[in-house]
C-alpha cells in the first residue's frame, strides 16, 4: 500500500473553535504500532457543543494539548505495521479502540488497563492529568487520513461489518461492557434507561445477542421506543418516562421482585430521579451499572443498597478484547448492526457534522466522517 508523506487532518486550535482542515506529516508507526488509513470515524452529533462547554461539564478530564486532531471511533485498513507486530498485516480491516494506558503499572499488568492512572482516549480526552503523557505518545485521532495506534488496540472486523458500522463500536461497546459486568445472560431480566439513545441501543442489541430473556427499556420518545421493541417483540418491553415511574414499570414486569440488572445509559443533564427510579427497580442482590455519565452529586440511600445486598458500578468504555468479541458476534450474525442508519460526511464538512444540526433518529442514527 502506497503511503504518502503528508495527509489531511482536521485540527482544533481553540476550545469550542471550528476545526481547521490542514496538511500534516503522515505519522510513522513504532515497532509495536500499526498505521491505519482511516475510512470512517464515528462522531457524537453534538460534539461541537461538548467541546465548547468542556470545562463546565468535565473539569477533571483534560483535553489533549492544542492544536489537536480529535476523532474517537476510527475504522479503516492497516497501511503498515511496526517490525515487532505479529498476526496483523497491511490490508487488514480494523477498528481502533482509542483507550490508551501506560502498559506497565500494576493495573495494566493485571489486565485492568482502564484503571491505569495514565488512561486516555486517543483523539478525545484523558481521565487525569497523568493522561497528558499518553497524548504525547499517540497525538493523532481519527479525523485524519492516517493515524498510528498500538497493535494491541486493534480489533479486526469481519467482511459483513462495514467501516461505518465499525465506527459505532465505541458506544455499542460501552453498553456491552456494562452488560458483561452484570454477567447478563439467559434467564435474566435487565432494565436499560435510555434504550432508544446512541448509547442505550447497544443494550438492546447485545442484550439480545447475549441471550437475555427479557429487556425492559425506557426513554421519552414513544415512536422510537416502539421501534426498539420491534427488534424482538417477545423479549423487549418499553416504557416512556412521561407516563410514570420507572420503578413501577420494572416491578410490574418481574412479579414485584425487581430486575436482575439495571444499566443506566442517560447522559449529563438527565434527571437524577430517573436514575434513582432505575436503582429502586432492582431485585434483592441486583446490580446497577452507570455507563452514561449522569452528572452531579446523586443522593443515594446506601443503607438500602446494603440491606438489599445490591451493587452499583461505574463502567467506563470497554477493552480491545471486548471489542473483538463484539466484532465476532457480528461475524456470526448473533449481533445485528444493520439497524444503524449512517449519515456520512467528508472531512471538509466536519464542522457542520459536529454542530448537531442533523436530523436525529435516536440511537439508530450513526454519524461518521469519511477522511
Amino acid at each position: 500500500m502506497s503511503i504518502p508523506k503528508t495527509m489531511t487532518a482536521a485540527r482544533m486550535h481553540t476550545v469550542g473553535g471550528e476545526l481547521k482542515i490542514e496538511t500534516l506529516p503522515t505519522p510513522t508507526p513504532g515497532d509495536m504500532d500499526v498505521l491505519v488509513r482511516v475510512k470512517s470515524c464515528g462522531i457524537v452529533p453534538n460534539l461541537g457543543n461538548i467541546l465548547a462547554n468542556w470545562t463546565t461539564w468535565f473539569p477533571h478530564m483534560p483535553l489533549p494539548p492544542l492544536p489537536a486532531v480529535f476523532g474517537l471511533d476510527p475504522a479503516g485498513e492497516i497501511a503498515a505495521v511496526g517490525k515487532g507486530v505479529r498476526s496483523l498485516k497491511a490490508g487488514d480491516r480494523v477498528y481502533v479502540n482509542p483507550g490508551r494506558s501506560c502498559g506497565t503499572c500494576r493495573h495494566c499488568r493485571h489486565g485492568d488497563q482502564i484503571s491505569c492512572r495514565h488512561y486516555a482516549f486517543q483523539g478525545y480526552f484523558g481521565f487525569s492529568t497523568e493522561a497528558l503523557q499518553t497524548f504525547d505518545d499517540y497525538p493523532i485521532g481519527g479525523l485524519s487520513e492516517y493515524m498510528v495506534a498500538p497493535a494491541s488496540a486493534v480489533v479486526t472486523i469481519p467482511e459483513n461489518m462495514t467501516f461505518d458500522q465499525a465506527a459505532r463500536l465505541g458506544y455499542m461497546g460501552t453498553a456491552y461492557s456494562a452488560l458483561k459486568k452484570v454477567k447478563a445472560g439467559p434467564g435474566d431480566t435487565i432494565l436499560v434507561n435510555g434504550i432508544s439513545g446512541t448509547l442505550g441501543i447497544g443494550g438492546a442489541v447485545f442484550g439480545l445477542a447475549m441471550g437475555v430473556s427479557k429487556i425492559l427499556g425506557t426513554g421519552r420518545d414513544k415512536k422510537l421506543l416502539e421501534e426498539i421493541k420491534a427488534l424482538a417483540p417477545n423479549r423487549i418491553e418499553v416504557f416512556s418516562i412521561d407516563d410514570g415511574s420507572v420503578t413501577d414499570f420494572a416491578l410490574a414486569h418481574t412479579d414485584g421482585e425487581g430486575v436482575d440488572a439495571f444499566i443506566d445509559c442517560l447522559g449529563p443533564g438527565a434527571k437524577h430521579e430517573t436514575f434513582l427510579q432505575g436503582l429502586r427497580g432492582l431485585r434483592r442482590g441486583g446490580i446497577g451499572v452507570d455507563c452514561g455519565a449522569v452528572a452531579g452529586p446523586v443522593a443515594l440511600d446506601v443503607h438500602w443498597l446494603m440491606d438489599h445486598n445490591q451493587r452499583l458500578y461505574g463502567s467506563a468504555w470497554f477493552t480491545a478484547q471486548e471489542g473483538q468479541e463484539m466484532a465476532d458476534m457480528v461475524a456470526t450474525g448473533v449481533a445485528d448492526f444493520s439497524i444503524l442508519e449512517t449519515q456520512g460526511y467528508p472531512l471538509s464538512d466536519v464542522n457542520r457534522a459536529i454542530s448537531g444540526i442533523a436530523q436525529r433518529h435516536g440511537g439508530f442514527s450513526n454519524y461518521v466522517i469519511h477522511p
